[in-house]
């Protein structure tokens, strides 16, 4: 009798740490990470064309190392490169000319440029240092089972949008990222939006995948990001665009390059 109470309190012990570790936000997000690419997004070079724009992300030496996003346009003035490394030092070209623009332009395009590649890299961003994680449970989405994580920005750190806030869904059995809501500043107020991942695709041992943009019905005013997947349940949110990116390649980076 002993020996069976023993093995019965090591079988809850062992069950408990396991439900114990599956509210821990930061171990969810690891292996999100792990999920959609893990060491591949440590020293890459990729590249995308989204909404008539080429958009390329060049990673060295892992998360504290060195990055640069760039974004081309064709315009009718002619060719507009903007250069952004490391998420700070902000320049634009015009046919391979650097352009004087004022500080505000210089915020504007960085916020712009920054945006679409963090969406792009998902979920590696979410281990950035000024992250702030919240496990907020498990919920049941179109016949799945997702840990749903809330993410905010310490000031330090947190770019110019820290004030924003997400929450995302964790598909509780393979750990893909297939929902996320957000917070974001508009010119006159706040907006909120929510994204289903669709048309999913592997490059280069990364996750890529294209998503339903949708908002909350006009009279429901502003909801909390946090409740948007209900919203979503009950066919409260509206779709407004697709978010897809085409033409996508991934290559890996020599460390020393």
């Amino acid at each position: 009798m002993k020996k069976i109470s023993y093995l019965i309190l090591i079988a809850l012990v062992i069950t408990s740490c396991k439900e114990e570790h599956l509210t821990d936000a930061n171990l969810i997000v690891n292996k999100a990470i792990e999920a959609h690419g893990g060491d591949n997004y440590e020293n890459i070079s990729a590249e995308f064309d989204f909404r008539n724009r080429h958009y390329t992300v060049d990673r060295r030496g892992g998360r504290h190392g060195k990055f640069t996003y760039t974004r081309t346009t064709e315009d009718s003035i002619g060719t507009l490169k903007d250069v952004l490394i490391q998420a700070k030092k902000f320049t634009r070209y015009l046919d391979g000319k650097e352009v004087s623009i004022s500080e505000e332009r210089k915020a504007a395009f960085t916020s712009s440029v920054n945006s679409v590649l963090y969406f792009a890299l998902l979920p590696y961003p979410l281990n950035d240092v000024a992250v702030k994680k919240e496990f907020l449970g498990e919920t049941e989405l179109e016949g799945n089972t997702y840990y749903k994580i809330k993410v905010t920005f310490g000031k330090q750190g947190g770019g110019e949008d820290y004030e924003d806030i997400f929450c995302y869904w964790f598909n509780k059995e393979t750990f893909t990222m297939d929902y996320i809501a957000y917070s974001y500043e508009e010119s006159d107020g706040w907006g909120t939006r929510f994204r289903k991942a669709i048309n999913r695709t592997v490059v280069g041992g990364i996750i890529f995948q294209d998503y339903i943009n949708m908002k909350a019905k006009k009279e429901l005013g502003l909801p909390p990001v946090e409740g948007h997947d209900r919203l979503f349940i009950e066919g409260q949110l509206e779709e407004l665009s697709r978010i897809e990116n085409t033409s996508i390649k991934v290559k890996s980076r020599d460390v020393a390059s």
